[in-house]
């Protein structure tokens, strides 16, 4: 049995606590406040981005495989990530490391003209078509390409947003940065000892503070690590 929600989306019954769970426990209770984002993590329906047999760990605060080495955000630090850049509708966002594409769906639902670059097409493919099923296609362009060199024929954007690590923050993503804008981006090494770090754009320097202690995937590239 599915249980209707307002925006259209269907939660299976069987999740629907788990989902419960997840906004009140995970998000609202460690410090999400932001009402857009609640409303967009309350909204985009996570158990669409993740492979089938494991579908029923959809809304645990956990990341999970999704294939090609590569992970699905737990919902807090998607969460938490979008909150820190303060999207509003409207803001230009580049996005690297497409995956599952939970996170591009987060930003659309928001209003953001999301532009996405995935390393692994397969990924990139399927990200697309599940987003275009989700009605929210129109507000998202993907790429198939290293985003550790970022997307220079559409910058510059408002909002940069990385879900993969760095050894630093890359140059050109700092060159396509709009004035003014956020950058968001896990620095550390190639596995563990990382920290999420929010760099704003000051008279075409970056000021950057620490966030908190997080653990991505490497980003594979000319700007970041090198693919072995």
């Amino acid at each position: 049995m599915m249980m209707p929600e307002e925006n259209g989306f269907d939660v299976p019954e069987e999740l629907a606590d788990g989902r419960r769970r997840m906004l009140d426990a995970d998000l609202a209770g460690r410090g999400i406040s932001d009402p857009g984002v609640l409303a967009a993590m309350a909204s985009v329906p996570r158990h669409e981005f993740v492979p089938f047999p494991l579908r029923i760990h959809s809304y645990d605060d956990t990341p999970l495989g999704i294939g090609c080495g590569q992970t699905i955000s737990q919902p807090y630090v998607v969460a938490y990530m979008t909150q820190a850049l303060r999207i509003a509708p409207g803001m230009r966002v580049l996005e690297i490391g497409t995956g599952s594409g939970y996170q591009t769906a987060v930003l659309a639902f928001m209003g953001a003209e999301v532009f996405t670059v995935e390393r692994y097409e397969e990924l990139s493919l399927a990200a697309e078509a599940r987003l275009d099923r989700l009605g929210l296609g129109e507000r998202t362009t993907f790429r198939t390409d290293d985003g550790s060199l970022g997307w220079p024929e559409a910058a510059p954007f408002d909002r940069i947003l990385a879900a993969a690590a760095a050894p630093r923050i890359p140059a050109a993503l700092a060159e396509e940065l709009a004035e003014g804008g956020l950058l968001l981006l896990p620095v550390g090494a190639l596995r563990g000892n990382q920290r999420l770090e929010l760099a704003e754009k000051r008279n075409g320097r970056l000021a950057v503070r620490p966030l908190l202690d997080v653990s991505f995937v490497p980003m594979l590239g000319a700007g970041a690590f090198k693919a072995g």
